[in-house]
């Protein structure tokens, strides 16, 4: 496994892309020579951890095993906070937070090829394509804290359309991982960007980060904005200020 920085995740050694490969970048008309640069990889899975294959193909035993590890491992914490882990309140307080985690890292396990699964059509539409104000979840990795908010997406269709409840579902994928907003940004982007091959990609992030809210600097109402723009969105004021101007209303 090699790590990239860009990400920030393990991925794949690269693999030579060959026609037998029902994975989504092969089928697309525009084939890679490798999976090097690419999203997604053979499995179909995008920007996998160094564990992700591990936990989505393990053993009913082993998933048990995971949660009783992780369960032990949240009961350290409250002993080394000074607190009873074995007082009423807390007793079940482990297995609860065990679980609450492997549900809000549930992106990991999540396939790309799965999500999209054939809604991705042929049609004569080259006008942007807007879902705005998308609510996601995801976890700090720097504190392990939420911070939550909303997430537009645009593109402009290259003559294929994706139905557009897969646009959500693919922020909610990346979402659900130890995350940073810039790179919660960028792949969402980059990875709409690999499926369709559209003439341009523009995500737009506002969250507030309970890191900055309720510890450190402590500000509430204070809130961080990040976007990315690829293809026309980029290379055309007019089309980014267009929308811009169209997730505000």
């Amino acid at each position: 496994m090699d790590f990239t920085q860009e990400t920030g995740y393990y991925a794949p050694i690269p693999q030579k892309a060959t026609s037998s490969t029902n994975g989504l970048i092969i089928s697309h008309p525009y084939p890679l020579a490798s999976r090097s640069d690419s999203p997604i990889d053979i499995d179909g899975l995008s920007w996998p951890s160094i564990g992700t294959k591990q936990r989505l193909y393990e053993t009913k035993e082993q998933k048990e095993e995971r949660i009783k590890k992780l369960t032990e491992a949240v009961k350290t914490i409250i002993e080394c906070i000074g607190e009873d882990p074995k007082r009423q309140g807390l007793f079940k307080t482990p297995e609860r937070c065990a679980q609450s985690f492997m549900f809000f890292s549930k992106g990991y396990e999540e396939s790309i090829e799965q999500i999209i699964n054939d809604a991705i059509f042929e049609e004569d539409h080259d006008e942007m394509v807007i879902v705005k104000n998308i609510d996601v979840f995801s976890l700090c990795e720097h504190h392990l804290v939420p911070f939550t908010g909303k997430i537009s997406i645009g593109y402009i269709p290259n003559r294929r359309v994706l139905g557009l409840s897969k646009l959500a579902r693919i922020a909610e994928t990346f979402s659900r991982r130890f995350q940073l907003q810039e790179r919660l940004t960028k792949q969402i982007a980059v990875t709409l960007q690999e499926i369709l091959r559209p003439q341009g990609v523009a995500v737009v992030m506002e969250a507030t980060h309970l890191c900055m809210v309720a510890r450190g600097v402590q500000k509430p109402g204070s809130s961080t904005t990040t976007s990315v723009m690829l293809g026309g969105f980029r290379e055309q004021a007019n089309i980014r200020e267009e929308f811009l101007s169209l997730i505000k209303n």
